[in-house]
């Protein structure tokens, strides 16, 4: 899978018989699974905001990512998918492969002590809509 990340995305419309549209997706999957300590999980969630390429994530904040995620789920989700919004515009301004997501949890910490959230930030968790909630709420 990780050989998809070095076809063009019309290669890839050959390759798997795809259209345009589904080429640029499963390219952007694919790369976005080659960021350290990112799945498909994450991967959908770029997708699901609009990105398809890390040139797209460069000049980003990694806290109005998620603050973007969040409005357009409707829900709060966990507090790590910051730390992962943070490592991708990370990853795509540097290449680094030496962090990872928890590498990012005390920025993040640090600056919503000092910033808050959003005042319209949505006011469901993510447990209240899907029923696991966390051990340690």
């Amino acid at each position: 899978m990780a050989d998809l990340a070095y076809l063009a995305t019309a290669e890839l419309e050959v390759v798997l018989n795809a259209s345009a549209a589904r080429a640029r997706e499963i390219h952007a999957l694919v790369t976005f699974q080659n960021i350290p300590s990112s799945g498909i999980k994450f991967a959908e969630d770029l997708v699901f905001l609009g990105f398809f390429t890390l040139d797209e994530l460069k000049d980003k904040e990694g806290a109005k990512l998620f603050d973007a995620y969040e409005q357009k789920v409707g829900y709060w989700v966990d507090l790590c998918v910051e730390d992962q919004f943070r490592l991708v515009v990370y990853f795509a301004n540097t290449f680094d492969t030496t962090k990872a997501w928890w590498d990012f949890t005390q920025v993040r910490k640090k600056f919503r002590a000092e910033d808050g959230y959003p005042k319209n930030r949505p006011q469901k968790a993510w447990f209240d809509v899907f029923g696991n909630e966390p051990a340690n709420k």
